[in-house]
């Protein structure tokens, strides 16, 4: 019989699940808009990326962010993890230089607590 999980352990393994299912709802939304996931939980030297996703040859590394409301996951996005990402995508970029013909952007998908998303597209720039 294993030994009862520490609450540390069990607060790490609710977040995972509604990290994991917060990217369901997300990587759903990107389709049912027409996009093509290209990669999801994608490991860099860099860093993960969540998701990659193509539409019409615009590349968008996506950030998915969830908190019990929309603007607390908007604003949970440090400027450490923003340069995190920007790193991680010049890994996948320089892996795949014909990805982003038509574009490369960087999205947020925020989603609160009762499911609820909304997607921050060109959330910033290598320039921010």
């Amino acid at each position: 019989m294993n030994p009862p999980a520490s609450p540390r352990a069990e607060r790490g393994a609710r977040a995972e699940r509604r990290g994991r299912a917060a990217e369901d709802a997300a990587s759903a939304a990107l389709l049912a808009e027409g996009w093509t996931l290209l990669a999801r939980r994608l490991r860099t030297d860099a860093g993960e990326i969540d998701l990659i996703a193509e539409r019409a040859g615009v590349l968008a590394f996506v950030e998915v962010k969830t908190r019990a409301s929309l603007a607390e996951a908007a604003a949970s996005l440090s400027l450490r993890q923003r340069r995190r990402l920007l790193a991680a995508a010049e890994i996948v970029l320089a892996a795949q230089p014909g990805w982003g013909r038509a574009g490369v952007r960087f999205d947020v998908i925020v989603v609160d607590r009762a499911g609820r998303l909304r997607r921050i597209s060109d959330a910033f720039r290598a320039e921010d």
